[in-house]
């Protein structure tokens, strides 16, 4: 593009401006292919099969993963999302037991999640039984609880879903009920299973619109001359397409489009 284009704010033509930091993003802008394969690495570090493989087709780029050994974690966050605790768990140690041996939280946390899941079936009623709940606290979480501050904490906030309504709750107690938790612990136990097999626990683009945050809040700081908003640059048709693939929907995929759970990074 030639400098004519570049006019400064005071010319009277239409031309639009460009503002100096916008060439300089110009001249180092990434090629499509990297873009393609930004997106490939996330679809698949996040657990999305049936999409990476449409994506592979449609941007003509070679899948580096095998992408059906992504359907284990597939399985596990189905099972989270729809608050099928227990079999994820127990999915969780047919893959390898280690990864909740070694991560005392994480159990703890889809331990809590299954106790939530108890508790809002056994309030759905009004005659509902709570004993299954208590009975599983008692067991599978009472004994954990003395070993960090925290569990004591979230076991006894957890148990206080039974005395109040949950059409009523106080905004301490009211995210335990909500889907966002599931999603949450969800994303907690991919990562924990990525790691676990020696892979990046988070995919490459999240790393990258991170340190592009921290880049752009340190310009600011140091009161760099940048425009008022910034695009993330990332936008690329081939990403566009992948986002559409997956509110289509394939049976593989199906957390994508269920309950709006459209992860944010490609919506």
């Amino acid at each position: 593009m030639s400098a004519a284009n570049y006019m400064s704010p005071t010319s009277s033509t239409t031309t639009p401006t460009w503002h100096q930091f916008e060439r300089k993003v110009e001249e180092v802008k990434p090629s499509k292919t990297d873009i393609n394969y930004l997106v490939m690495d996330y679809l698949i570090t996040n657990g999305y099969p049936a999409a990476a493989k449409k994506f592979a087709v449609e941007a003509n780029i070679q899948q580096r993963t095998d992408v059906d050994a992504i359907q284990e974690r597939v399985d596990i966050r189905t099972a989270i999302h729809s608050g099928n605790i227990q079999a994820a768990i127990e999915k969780i140690n047919e893959l390898n037991p280690q990864i909740l041996d070694e991560n005392p939280s994480l159990h703890f946390a889809l331990l809590r999640l299954q106790l939530v899941e108890l508790i809002r079936s056994c309030t759905s009623k009004p005659d509902g039984d709570i004993s299954p709940a208590l009975e599983f606290a008692t067991s599978q979480l009472a004994p954990r609880a003395p070993t960090n501050p925290q569990f004591l904490e979230d076991l006894e906030r957890t148990l206080a879903l039974l005395i109040f309504p949950t059409e009523n709750l106080t905004p301490s107690l009211a995210p335990l009920l909500h889907p966002d938790l599931r999603r949450e612990i969800a994303t907690s136990v991919n990562e924990a299973i990525l790691q676990n097999q020696g892979a990046r626990k988070e995919a490459r683009l999240r790393n990258l619109v991170k340190l592009r945050a921290w880049a752009e809040q340190k310009a600011r700081e140091a009161k760099k001359d940048i425009p008022e908003k910034l695009d993330l640059g990332l936008c690329d048709n081939n990403a566009k397409d992948t986002t559409n693939a997956s509110r289509n929907g394939t049976p593989n995929d199906t957390l994508m489009v269920n309950h709006g759970d459209i992860d944010p990074m490609i919506s």
